[in-house]
């Protein structure tokens, strides 16, 4: 019979990988732009790989906001990130522009999973429905994004925000444009 972990379990599994991903993160390429030519040729699976690995820059807003990507597949996405008081509204809870980017986040690299050499994506709509608040005493929470239609033109993608215990914080949709990146040559040939 399968039982699922404890929250105790979830969060040690969390805290380690998210502690393997930042040493290797540390001793790669640190926060930047990957220059076209670092990227040229790869699928966005490939790309999201090497971000991993430390090969390529992960971007800047991983540091402003604390999180960052954790694990990527063909179709799925997962950051990680921990409310911090920076991150409040007036209110005194997590700011929705923190949900938002999150899952923003994880969505957008959902649909980057499945795109081919020289393709790219934009995000043309983001549905947030926050459904707890957060704090900073909330620790870890996971933005889990996969994808729902991948087309030559638009792709789709839901997410969710949990905490190791499973509670659901967030959800959210995207629909985003596809294209190919100018000057790259085309997927086909």
């Amino acid at each position: 019979m399968h039982t699922e972990p404890s929250a105790e379990e979830t969060l040690s599994q969390w805290s380690q990988q998210v502690a393997e991903v930042s040493k290797r993160l540390a001793g790669g390429r640190g926060a930047g732009l990957a220059a076209p030519a670092q990227v040229a040729g790869l699928s966005g699976l490939q790309t999201l790989h090497a971000m991993l690995a430390g090969d390529l820059p992960y971007p800047h807003i991983a540091d402003t906001l604390d999180f960052q990507l954790v694990e990527v597949a063909y179709g799925q996405a997962v950051f990680q990130g921990t409310p911090q008081l920076k991150h409040y509204n007036p209110l005194g809870s997590v700011h929705g522009g923190w949900y938002a980017t999150l899952l923003d986040s994880a969505l957008g690299c959902a649909v980057h999973t499945t795109l081919p050499p020289g393709m790219a994506y934009t995000t043309a709509e983001v549905s947030v429905n926050i459904v707890r608040a957060a704090t900073a005493k909330t620790g870890p929470l996971r933005a889990i994004g996969h994808i729902v239609h991948s087309g030559r033109q638009l792709a789709t993608a839901e997410a969710r925000i949990v905490g190791p215990d499973g509670k659901l914080y967030a959800h959210g949709t995207t629909t985003c444009l596809v294209f190919p990146v100018p000057g790259a040559p085309s997927p086909a040939g």
